[in-house]
């Protein structure tokens, strides 16, 4: 019988030392969590702050920050066409979207920004899926829509920017 009690003591022992084990662990979690959250809260609140005080300067009249300025601007001779959607070709299920910027030597003309947009539409509706098919294909899409800018503009647009483009 004496040993039944020994067993007994070393079982409640061993469980007593877990139990405290997992209560220290739990109490370090926690502590070390509180700690951290102590530490980023100022920065959420600094940076909230000054979302804040930026909205009201907008609201109020005062100079809005907009960091890095827009590259694409007409002051710098970049026109950004509006988004081309339009069905390939073959599949007709399937769908381009493409965002272009044209920049141009000089100063940019936007009538012929948009008929340079009207002859890219033109041109995706002649498309085929398997013609844009993987980087070789892009490539190519890429060259024919210069060349086709190229003879539209007569050389005024130096360069064909690809925005986005995505397929469906």
């Amino acid at each position: 019988m004496d040993e039944a009690a020994g067993g007994d003591k070393k079982k409640k022992s061993g469980a007593l030392m877990t139990i405290v084990a997992v209560a220290v662990v739990t109490l370090l979690g926690a502590g070390g969590g509180w700690f951290l959250g102590n530490m980023i809260t100022p920065q959420i609140k600094a940076a909230d702050e000054a979302k804040k005080a930026a909205e009201a300067g907008g609201e109020h009249g005062g100079k809005k920050e907009e960091g890095i300025p827009h590259i694409a601007t007409e002051a710098n001779g970049v026109v950004a066409l509006e988004p081309i959607t339009t069905n390939l070709a073959y599949p007709s299920e399937s769908w381009i979207r493409l965002e272009v910027a044209l920049a141009f030597n000089g100063p940019p003309e936007l009538k012929m920004a948009e008929d340079v947009h009207q002859d890219i539409l033109a041109y995706l509706r002649t498309v085929s899926l398997q013609q844009v098919e993987g980087p070789r294909g892009f490539q190519y899409l890429k060259e024919d829509i210069q060349e086709r800018v190229d003879l539209r503009s007569e050389g005024r647009v130096s360069k064909v920017m690809f925005r986005t483009f995505v397929i469906e």
